[in-house]
């Protein structure tokens, strides 16, 4: 596909608001990183109010009950108008307590009670304000350390699949960033710890605040093959070195996502085909698969460096059960004559056990220790 097009095609997708120029204060809507305290800071004021509400029902019961004490009989509604104009600091002076008794309750009482209804409105206002600054220094933060990470377009069942075999390869949640227009999947992804920016993936300033032109990978998992299409191109132009992986739902449309400049392209619909037509014969290879492709349950596809004492060694005949050979970025197969003999720097794939993995880590824990 000719660069000058790919331009056309997505210029016509970029906002006419470019995010990139927005203060980061702006982006509060737009940039979501988890946080510790599930509690709002709406919830927040709104139990501050209740508060002070009941404050004022308290100090009008008090009023209403030494009533005597005032410059004039005071009703249950006029105990109620004392009350809120004393608490606020408003204080008109139409009602003033006369006799010692009520002075004192106004000493000991109101007084208290008003710098404490003070204390709850303000303190809630400020909490607003501070959560705001607090999200918004959170953001600049986040923005100027963003490096080497993986952004994920889509949050489908294909978007989250993928972002479960991250962090299943012990990638942190932290160096995933999800991208998406659809608030309900966004929530999902925050609910698992992720940083989520919503809009599109086939806009540029979108994908800078994502921190595309930084990351490291790119997965493209949107619901249509041209808008994944448009995506790969937008990355693409930000980040020539990016790692991108795209899905597509029809083979036909495969080429078009290599042309665009991924990586390497799953075709999910042809691939569910193949597993629906094993299932029908072979039900048992189909659960195996399954349980291959399934993170921290079972057996699993792994990746790991040649050892020292494996190098001149035939793959096949190592304990681990070797597919590939990883050699110089190119894939060989290990019954074939490349992958014969195992070289200084090549990469296996090979099947991995959970419990294998636990043993790893068992001894990488030792050798650390010694």
């Amino acid at each position: 596909m000719p660069k000058h097009l790919g331009k056309r095609i997505t210029s016509r997708f970029l906002s006419q608001v470019e995010l990139t120029s927005q203060p980061d204060h702006a982006l509060l809507d737009v940039i979501t990183i988890p946080r510790t305290q599930s509690t709002s800071p709406w919830k927040q004021l709104a139990r501050r109010v209740i508060w002070a509400m009941g404050l004022m029902v308290f100090v009008t019961i008090i009023v209403f009950f030494d009533g005597d004490g005032y410059s004039e009989d005071l009703s249950f509604l006029d105990a109620a108008y004392y009350s809120a104009v004393s608490l606020t600091t408003v204080g008109y002076g139409d009602i003033v307590p006369v006799t010692p008794t009520a002075r004192f309750i106004n000493l000991m009482i109101v007084t208290p009670a008003r710098l404490l209804f003070l204390v709850l409105l303000v303190g809630a206002t400020l909490s607003v304000l501070t959560d705001r600054a607090r999200r918004t220094f959170e953001i600049q933060n986040w923005r100027k350390q963003l490096r080497n990470h993986t952004v994920v377009i889509g949050y489908g069942t294909k978007g989250a699949g993928a972002v479960a075999a991250l962090i299943a390869d012990d990638v942190p949640a932290s160096q995933i960033v999800v991208v998406d227009n659809n608030r309900a999947a966004l929530a999902s992804a925050e609910h698992h710890g992720l940083v989520t920016i919503y809009g599109s993936g086939t806009k540029q300033d979108v994908l800078r605040i994502a921190g595309a032109q930084h990351a490291s990978s790119v997965v493209v998992t949107p619901s249509t093959d041209d808008t994944a299409v448009l995506c790969t191109l937008s990355v693409r132009e930000l980040n020539p070195k990016a790692k991108v992986v795209a899905s597509v739902r029809e083979s036909e449309n495969r080429h078009l996502l290599l042309q665009s400049g991924a990586d390497s392209v799953v075709t999910s619909a042809e691939t569910a085909g193949r597993l629906l037509g094993l299932a029908t014969v072979t039900p048992t290879v189909v659960e195996m698969m399954e349980d291959l492709l399934s993170p921290n349950e079972g057996f699993s596809v792994a990746e790991r460096a040649v050892r020292e004492f494996e190098v001149g060694s035939n793959p096949r005949h190592l304990a681990d059960i070797v597919l590939a050979v990883l050699r110089n970025n190119e894939l060989h197969r290990v019954d074939t004559a490349d992958a014969y003999a195992l070289k200084p720097g090549d990469r296996l794939l090979y099947i991995k056990h959970e419990m294998q993995q636990a043993a790893e880590d068992t001894d990488e824990d030792e050798d650390e220790g010694n």
